[in-house]
């Protein structure tokens, strides 16, 4: 049997199909398994990506090493992916082949110093074992490390290490027949209190057995030492076994505790146009168009429903971790058990878990972020991806593919209906069910029959501040207060985290920037620190101008930390929790703020774009947007739409039960159309003007859009690549198609390289494919100059 194997290189010379021969007494290989393999003098990690019985080889092939899993983690459907998606977003195979397995999963390897001599074996440096070359700086040793290498007294050697680990626990069987147990008390001493406690509970509980050791000393309520005891006297047989770690343990009533939820009439008909292509095993993608609190996540679980009663398996999309926690409770609460979750926020050893039991079909239902469309989940009958619209859905860095677009794959291929789910669908979905490419479904009305809350527009140029700052008006400070006294609940949302935007010296003018890259470094607070949000780069706050050491400095702009601490001087009975990229870095945080906010234990959640989709509090009666002009400036062609969806879907917080709810939303810019349609929530003519917009600019979804972007640490050697790459565009592409640039990015340095891009609007392109992938793989010939080439296809943003 030959294995065609793709190795563990992501580099142009390597991403292709190198053949093994699979060894008779090797388990068993089959197509997506991973492999260890020798290549040229490494063993490097592979993933099987075919199988055959002969090969054109003629050379003698080597042999594969080792299968690393029992099972394949990659099932055919994945491998098959990966080969598709490589063409269509210029990345190599190994790269996206990566991107499906959880991060623990993904090989690490070290170089290892390994003597060979007699006389090298017993140098003191080596003290009998290899070393660990990672762990070697200083230059005497190198130069040694070298000596050796040279006069072949030592080789190099790399380790392939699979870092993904079984969590196991402790098991106890018994030894005996239940009579024996009943004999064992009657003769035991009345005083040996924890030991007859240990046997009648093994006499009443002996069908339960086999047994994990915290159910057994819970249920006895007994420590290890009488457990340990009683294997000594031959009364129990402790073994190890594996066990899940379970990150949703924590989620969740009992189904039986959840009441059915009735469907109304339009939300029937959403369901009534679904489920025929459920049934019939139909490659049908649905927009469902529902304004917020419309009731859309009950469609997408009565056609999950649907699904599991057919046998099939469905897989869910949330955008953000955020959402995660209050969409796993209502999956949960539904389907109990069958469900497994995938996000970035489980810990290594939670998501091995979850991909393994998904693998092993141990589960029916998968909800996750966007990396969750890689689950290896077979049987597929649906998949939803809820709030379809947004931009986290595409991978910024390499591979950088759209979850919606491996979504329509995964669709055809296992012939099932895809539904896309939104408030806001994005103008490409919406165009695409007004040509009749998806199935426009619409829920134009609020699932308890209430109306939209009303929302009121505070111009900034003429509003009174009730603090210092001036960032929270008079009336929406007044109506904050108005609702904290009834007792209800408040959603504020700033787009902005930190303390202030950036640190300027009245004296001379000086601001103050990150070394790395060309923006300003945000001040926070609360870790004393002026911190850059793209390279992660800190010092500490300055006392006076480093510039002109002049005390005149100023902390101007706002975010997230300075609102909270202006909001306790203003209101110091609320009770205000923050959410933001910040508050949330620790496992959990995301739920933690979400649940203390649903038991009413705060009074306010202040936080960015985080909290403004998809959560789900009867109590909020108010939301205020304390300025909705942070993205409106942002220099991309879809900011007015990003704007436009933002302020609609916060503004859907409010009122979704009994209670009536406000919007208050705060603006320089009140006339603009966007922030006029928020307004009024009324999202289709704000696509009729927008498509307008896009229409007049040659932007999508009129034209199809790739942005080459090149960096360097050196700006000359960047525009100079760029020009070069667009001469090649400009000779094979035809005159209909419109290249713009190269320019520099609006932010032209990040993370000390410079960047300079070249976006291409196309319709019809037939050589645009091939000619991507020549300057994908002179990548590699011009890296070793310090250059980088970046492809994107239908950028999200064009910065």
């Amino acid at each position: 049997m030959i294995a065609q194997v793709v190795i563990d290189i992501a580099a142009k010379q390597t991403d292709r199909i190198f053949e093994y021969h699979v060894p008779d007494d090797l388990d068993v290989v089959e197509i997506g398994s991973r492999v260890f393999v020798p290549f040229g003098s490494r063993k490097l990690q592979g993933f099987v990506v075919g199988l055959s019985e002969k090969s054109n080889y003629q050379g003698e092939l080597k042999d594969l090493l080792l299968v690393v899993d029992e099972m394949p983690p990659l099932t055919p459907e994945l491998v098959e992916l990966s080969n598709a998606l490589a063409n269509r977003i210029f990345a190599y195979r190994i790269s996206i082949l990566k991107t499906m397995l959880p991060r623990v999963m993904r090989a690490n390897y070290r170089k290892i110093l390994v003597p060979i001599t007699d006389e090298a074996k017993k140098m003191p440096c080596f003290h009998g074992d290899p070393i660990d070359l990672a762990n070697v700086t200083d230059n005497q040793e190198i130069g040694r490390i070298n000596s050796l290498l040279r006069s072949q007294d030592a080789k190099m050697e790399y380790l392939v290490e699979n870092r993904a680990k079984v969590k196991k626990a402790n098991c106890y069987e018994l030894t005996l027949a239940k009579k024996d147990y009943i004999s064992l008390y009657e003769e035991l001493r009345t005083n040996a209190v924890k030991q007859r406690q240990l046997l009648m509970f093994v006499i009443e509980n002996y069908e339960q057995f086999p047994m994990m050791q915290n159910e057994l000393e819970q249920g006895a309520q007994l420590k290890t030492e009488t457990l340990t005891s009683a294997i000594k006297k031959g009364w129990l047989e402790r073994s190890q076994t594996e066990i899940y770690r379970d990150p949703i343990a924590s989620y969740g009533r009992s189904k039986a505790s959840q009441p059915k939820v009735k469907l109304n009439e339009d939300q029937k008909e959403a369901l009534a146009q679904i489920t025929p292509a459920i049934q019939t095993k139909t490659a049908k993608t649905f927009l469902l168009e529902g304004i917020t609190g419309s009731g859309k996540t009950e469609v997408y679980l009565n056609a999950i429903s649907k699904t599991l009663e057919l046998g099939k398996n469905a897989l869910m999309l949330v955008p953000e971790i955020s959402l995660t926690p209050q969409m796993v409770e209502q999956v949960k609460n539904r389907f109990g058990d069958q469900i497994a979750v995938l996000h970035s926020g489980l810990s290594e050893g939670e998501l091995y878990d979850e991909w393994r039991r998904i693998r092993r079909g141990e589960v029916h239902v998968v909800v996750g972020a966007r990396s969750a469309v890689f689950a290896p989940l077979t049987n597929i009958g649906l998949i939803v991806i809820d709030e379809e619209h947004e931009s986290s859905y595409k991978q910024e860095d390499n591979p950088r593919y759209h979850a919606r677009d491996v979504a329509i794959w995964r669709s055809k291929y296992n012939s099932c209906p895809l539904v896309l789910g939104s408030a806001t669908p994005s103008l490409d979905s919406r165009a695409r069910a007004q040509k009749g490419v998806y199935q426009l479904l619409e829920l134009p009305k609020r699932a308890n029959a209430k109306k939209l809350p009303e929302v009121n527009l505070i111009d900034l140029k003429k509003a009174d501040f009730a603090g210092n700052q001036l960032d929270l008006s008079i009336q929406l400070i007044d109506a904050i207060k108005q609702r904290l006294q009834k007792n209800e609940q408040v959603i504020l949302m700033l787009n902005r985290r930190g303390f202030a935007s950036f640190m300027l010296c009245r004296e001379c003018g000086y601001v103050m920037k990150c070394p790395n890259c060309d923006l300003s470094l945000t001040m926070h607070k609360d870790t004393q620190q002026m911190q850059c949000h793209y390279c992660g780069y800190t010092t500490a706050i300055p006392k006076i101008c480093p510039n002109c050491h002049s005390k005149r400095i100023r902390f101007l702009g706002t975010g997230t930390q300075k609102v909270l601490e202006e909001l306790n001087e203003l209101i110091p009975e609320a009770r205000v929790l923050r959410m933001d990229v910040d508050t949330t870095r620790r496992k959990g945080a995301f739920k933690n703020i979400l649940d203390t906010f649903g038991n009413h234990e705060a009074d306010i959640l202040l936080g960015t774009q985080m909290i403004a989709k998809g959560l789900d509090f009867p109590n909020v009666t108010l939301v205020g947007v304390i300025n909705a002009d942070t993205g409106l400036w942002v220099p991309d062609y879809n900011a007015s739409e990003r704007t436009f969806e933002l302020l609609t879907q916060v503004a859907g917080r409010a009122g979704r039960a009994e209670k009536t709810g406000e919007v208050i939303i705060q603006t320089f810019n009140p006339d603009h159309y966007a922030i006029k349609f928020a307004k009024k929530q009324d999202y289709e003519n704000f696509y009729a003007y927008e498509m307008k917009v896009r229409h007049a600019g040659n932007y999508p979804p009129y034209f199809y859009t790739v942005l080459v972007s090149v960096a360097s640490k050196n700006e000359q050697n960047a525009a100079k690549e760029a020009f070069k790459i667009k001469k090649q565009l400009q000779q094979h592409l035809s005159s209909s198609a419109i290249i713009l640039g190269p320019s520099p990015s609006a932010i032209s340095r990040l993370k000390n390289q410079y960047y300079y891009q070249i976006l291409v609007k196309y319709k019809k392109e037939d050589n645009l494919n091939s000619l991507l992938h020549q300057i994908q793989d002179s990548a590699q010939k011009v890296k070793r100059y310090g250059l980088n080439i970046y492809i994107d296809n239908e950028p999200e943003r064009i910065m």
